[in-house]
């Protein structure tokens, strides 16, 4: 039987995640504060009943919307095959990309080989998308789409998962710091 190595990573989380659950705190307030004033101009008592439903409703809405900043990455190795997936809030999942081990042509961390290459779909999985140098950069190509990148941050697990699979030339170059070819 073939190994199984598998690792969740969990996504940093940006300012604009931070802004997101400010302005919706703030909208949640605002909505029962702006239907009172209206229920008082416009003389109509039924807005404040209007007020208190749509905050009642706000309170959920504003906690699946932070809740649904919580973004973690899986991604398993079984046999020679990469599955990487987004778990939201551990409440959905949703497959990114199935990446055929054998298939990959590069893989190196940091972005300074891939820069000047163009692909036709990037795949974003990565703790921190911003910190290049703890990043892998994969470049394989996929039946459905063409080239694609996969960046994401796999621990040495991972990675060994992944040895006896990958070209003989990315293994020299990935493990043993050689330059092949």
């Amino acid at each position: 039987m073939e190994g199984f190595n598998e690792q969740v990573v969990k996504r940093v989380n940006k300012p604009i995640n931070l802004f997101i659950k400010i302005i919706s705190i703030f909208l949640l307030i605002a909505a029962p504060i702006v239907f009172s004033y209206l229920a008082v101009a416009l003389k109509f008592a039924y807005l404040f009943y209007v007020g208190l439903f749509v905050f009642i409703i706000g309170i959920y809405v504003v906690w699946y919307i932070i809740t649904s900043q919580r973004v973690e990455y899986e991604y398993s190795v079984s046999g020679d095959e990469l599955d990487v997936s987004k778990i939201i809030s551990l409440r959905k999942r949703k497959c990114i990309c199935k990446v055929p081990i054998r298939e990959i042509e590069k893989l190196e961390k940091g972005a300074k080989s891939v820069e000047a290459m163009r692909f036709s779909k990037r795949f974003e999985a990565a703790r921190d998308i911003d910190e290049k140098s703890e990043n892998y950069y994969a470049v394989y190509n996929s039946a459905a789409f063409g080239r694609c990148l996969l960046i994401f941050t796999p621990n040495e697990q991972i990675l060994q998962g992944m040895k006896k699979h990958l070209n003989k030339d990315i293994v020299l170059k990935l493990f043993y710091n050689r330059n092949a070819g």
